[in-house]
């Protein structure tokens, strides 16, 4: 786990579920377990999708070691900020 996939959270989240409520309503599903799916779906995608963005973003970084990973799910707040 990594912090700015935390932080992208935030911008990642609403825009997916906005395209998909978005999607969902163009198509004409305008019931409200069609809504609840686009937003549920949103939601569980959010995490996972702004990982892999954080990894994307790491790895274009020329100053970061992406093959160096730590065994802890949580970070180290003593650790410098990548």
């Amino acid at each position: 786990m990594d912090r700015l996939s935390l932080v992208l959270i935030l911008a990642v989240g609403p825009t997916l579920t906005g395209s998909f409520l978005t999607v969902v309503l163009g198509l004409g599903y305008y019931s409200w377990p069609a809504i609840a799916g686009a937003i549920l779906l949103g939601l569980v995608l959010t995490w996972p999708v702004s990982y892999v963005v954080s990894r994307w973003i790491k790895r274009d970084d020329p100053y970061f070691d992406h093959t160096r990973r730590k065994g802890s799910l949580m970070p180290d707040p003593d650790a410098r900020e990548v």
